[in-house]
């Protein structure tokens, strides 16, 4: 099954709306599924008097409220047609996380059908039931929450009537970046097993190779955030990827996805060209005289596997040879 790839641009945009056509271009050449924003309104999100995250801090204006740098990064409804039309140009997804009930109905509106419950919003039930009346698709991130709190999400969201099957958890450690040791990437199984859901990744590590790791213990989507250039100001630049890394991460997703293969343990037709060159035959381990007994003093096990195989030793030794042999002839009988 192919892993949807979801390129998260996010904020990465800063507000403008050229940036973000750009960091379109470049999820769509590197060959993402989706490229990602983020719909909202800063009136509607945090109050006035909100703290900004550490990582906030250091990354922006250390005077501008949290409200203040929000209302900076919004996306206009103009905007997202714009954004839509160019993604659509460039063939492909355009995605939106709503982080409040006015923003997800406009993103409905707007025919998408995919909606992602983001970390911050798992203790939202009303947010919660809203998205699950939509009965859509659903991605439920679940940073900064433990099993009983994803069990009451996705309870939430089953009562309000989108079914198990249509919603997707997806494993995340919020910080940004995310420590290696703070991945916890069983944590994602361990989901699985419990709520028997399917499952994915957003990940806020540097570098790729955890992303590409939780495609090979499953994970059925992938979000990860990136940017033009990691040193741009604004509050996530530097935990994203640059566009030369979103290209190796999905080259290295596609290649692990065909690894993964079917799990049927199957010869594949270029291993059946090297079977006979890599197995072994039963051949004369010295010079041997016709009628006389096969024991193991005058047979071994080379190479070629083009004779008789070991596997068949034991109904060769007692018997007799019916020509000559010299050494490393391959033994008939």
């Amino acid at each position: 099954m192919k892993t949807l790839i979801i390129a998260e641009a996010g904020v990465n945009h800063n507000g403008d709306i050229e940036l973000a056509k750009k960091l379109i271009d470049v999820a769509a050449d590197a060959g993402a599924d989706l490229v990602k924003f983020q719909t909202f309104s800063a009136d509607r999100l945090v109050t006035q008097s909100a703290l900004k995250a550490e990582y906030q801090v250091l990354a922006t204006d250390k005077i501008e409220s949290q409200h203040e740098m929000l209302r900076k990064l919004e996306l206009t409804e103009s905007m997202h047609h714009e954004l839509i039309n160019h993604c659509t140009n460039r063939k492909i997804g355009f995605f939106s996380t709503g982080f409040d009930i006015e923003s997800i109905n406009f993103l409905a509106s707007l025919g998408q059908e995919l909606f992602k419950i983001p970390s911050g919003e798992i203790t939202n039930l009303p947010f919660l039931q809203h998205i699950g009346g939509l009965g859509k698709k659903v991605l439920l991130s679940t940073g900064m929450s433990n099993m009983h709190e994803v069990a009451a999400a996705l309870n939430a969201l089953q009562l309000a009537g989108t079914p198990k099957n249509r919603i997707t958890v997806l494993h995340c450690t919020s910080s940004y970046p995310a420590e290696m040791s703070d991945v916890n990437l069983r944590a994602m199984l361990s989901i699985q097993d419990e709520f028997e859901v399917e499952v994915g990744y957003s990940d806020h590590t540097l570098g790729i190779e955890v992303a590409i790791a939780a495609v090979a213990l499953g994970a059925k989507v992938i979000e990860k955030h990136f940017t033009l250039d990691c040193n741009m100001t604004g509050p996530d630049h530097k935990a994203s990827l640059e566009p030369d890394e979103l290209i190796r991460m999905v080259a290295g997703i596609r290649s692990i996805e065909k690894a993964l293969g079917d799990g049927n343990k199957v010869i594949t037709q270029n291993e059946i060209q090297n079977r006979d060159v890599a197995r072994k035959s039963i051949v004369a381990s010295r010079d041997i005289q016709a009628g006389e007994v096969f024991t193991e003093n005058n047979l071994t096990a080379k190479r070629p596997g083009t004779g008789i195989s070991p596997m068949d030793w034991d109904k060769v030794i007692g018997t007799k040879a019916k020509q000559i042999y010299v050494k490393d002839d391959l033994i008939q009988l």
